[in-house]
């Protein structure tokens, strides 16, 4: 009953976030507007081609964001564990580095260079990550997570090296990119998001069972039937896939994947059947809300939204890291 309670109260704050958060902004959206997209008015153009399409990136992102660290935090057992554990933000923001350096304006398969460029530095962190994990024997998590750290270090240190190499403003771009923010426009960076996203949910929805093993123990999944190489390398795919297209996307940002399985344990608990729809929710939810106030805190400008949820995260980590044996949480 508490679950279901849950629930509806995830489902009333995601669909009120969806719909509350295109209405907050600098100007006025009258409601005569918004029911008839047709007009050609200002504010329906504005509510429908800029607002609309930005909270439907926000929640997608911040959905992927969440589902993916709870992901990662059961297949390392390790609550500290982000998104960001196995270098793919690191390779994608050498990508949209080496794009913005190049300096001329692209577009492969109708995605942006700079997002085509992000998107395919972090496929080849991920690659070069799994390359890494097979090299030894067997697929150790262990192995993994040391050489998503190395690739992580080798990737930054790539991107101080180019930022050296390019004049203000491409550094400029670059130190802005690496903020993290929301900045779509139409229907397109939503469409391009989407199936990176829902390929990635599908996986980690479906292996919910595995999850739950692995996060119980190694030697607990094996003796139930549960094939790790096959579990670990399926999860680890979709999850860099959904996590890359993100970053490819809204530049790295931090946090939500820590944060928000976390908090839905609280509620929910470790079953990662019903913690799974949840922290999705939760995730989504939670991004729109911190992609409003950054829209609004300083209006007329803006500040990233990884900085708002950096701000967020910093004392969540720290409550983390201090709290009555931040191990177990994960099992919870």
């Amino acid at each position: 009953m508490r679950k279901r309670t849950v629930y509806a109260a995830l489902a009333v704050f995601a669909l009120g976030a969806l719909v509350l958060a295109p209405f907050a902004g600098m100007r006025r959206i009258p409601l005569a507007a918004v029911l008839d997209p047709f007009s050609g008015s200002v504010e329906g153009r504005i509510f429908w081609e800029m607002r609309v399409p930005r909270v439907i990136v926000a929640f997608l992102a911040g959905s992927a964001l969440a589902v993916s660290g709870m992901t990662f935090q059961a297949l390392f057992r390790n609550p500290l564990a982000t998104p960001f554990t196995l270098g793919v933000s690191s390779g994608a923001a050498f990508g949209a580095a080496l794009a913005v350096l190049a300096g001329r304006s692209f577009a492969a398969f109708g995605i942006p260079g700079l997002t085509f460029g992000s998107l395919l530095g972090a496929l080849c962190s991920t690659a070069a990550v799994y390359g890494f994990a097979r090299a030894r024997k067997g697929f150790s998590t262990a192995v993994m997570l040391l050489a998503g750290v190395a690739m992580s270090f080798l990737f930054s240190s790539m991107i101080l090296f180019l930022q050296y190499l390019s004049d203000f403003t491409q550094s400029f771009r670059i130190v802005r990119w690496l903020m993290g923010g929301i900045e779509a426009v139409g229907a397109g960076s939503a469409l391009v998001l989407f199936p990176f996203v829902a390929f990635g949910v599908a996986v980690v929805l479906f292996l919910t069972r595995e999850l739950n093993l692995i996060a119980a123990g190694e030697d607990i999944a094996v003796s139930r039937g549960v094939n790790l190489g096959r579990v670990k390398t399926a999860l680890f795919f979709a999850v860099s896939l959904m996590v890359g297209g993100v970053v490819s996307m809204c530049g790295p940002i931090g946090f939500v994947g820590m944060m928000s399985p976390h908090i839905m344990r609280l509620f929910i608990g470790a079953n990662h059947r019903s913690l799974a729809p949840a922290t999705l929710l939760f995730g989504g939810a939670f991004l729109v809300l911190c992609d409003t106030l950054a829209r609004m805190v300083i209006a007329p400008a803006e500040i990233p939204v990884g900085v708002i949820t950096a701000l967020l995260g910093g004392p969540f980590f720290l409550w983390l890291l201090l709290g009555e044996s931040p191990e177990r949480s994960v099992m919870r």
